[in-house]
């Protein structure tokens, strides 16, 4: 048993007792009730169940939360998919999957939902030539599996929140 502190969407947690091999996935799942993160493959190869994780720097990375013990997150500050909407708003990326139907099942609209996230976090931080942005959405999106086949939806509605903003994103 180990003692696990983090912070997930901005409020502490912890300390808290947890078997050293529970996976965070199941630790947000049936230890918070935070069911938003999906347990997919259970081999991070899917990446349905990645969360935010935020570095002290500034920056931040998706990580996987099925292989992943709890522990291993200890001290981190970490996003999911409950912690993007604002005070009953949707952020302007929800609102573009949902205007793109980018979703049919939604078991991995989380993955992408924060997968995306990250990349506009990105692209805010180290804005890129319009030339570049589909090779962006790709090369950030890639990875992620959808057995719907939703992957074009997920694309185009990554694609119009950063072309509503060109300035915030783009050169």
């Amino acid at each position: 048993m180990t003692a696990l502190s983090l912070t997930i969407n901005g409020t502490p947690f912890g300390p808290i007792e947890v078997r050293d091999d529970l996976s965070m996935n199941d630790f947000l799942r049936e230890v918070l009730g935070m069911t938003g993160t999906k347990f997919g493959c259970g081999a991070a190869q899917c990446l349905s169940c990645v969360v935010i994780v935020d570095d002290p720097a500034g920056s931040s990375a998706t990580r996987p939360t099925c292989v992943m013990p709890a522990v291993s997150f200890n001290g981190a500050h970490i996003r999911t998919v409950e912690g993007h909407a604002r005070a009953g708003q949707l952020t302007a990326l929800q609102k573009a999957f949902v205007a793109h139907y980018a979703f049919q099942c939604g078991y991995c609209t989380a993955g992408f939902l924060n997968e995306a996230q990250v990349l506009l976090e990105r692209l805010e931080a180290a804005p890129i030539p319009r030339a570049g942005l589909e090779q962006a959405i790709l090369d950030a999106l890639d990875g992620h599996l959808c057995r719907c086949s939703g992957y074009v939806r997920y694309h185009e509605a990554v694609r119009d929140v950063v072309l509503a903003e060109p300035a915030r994103y783009l050169l």
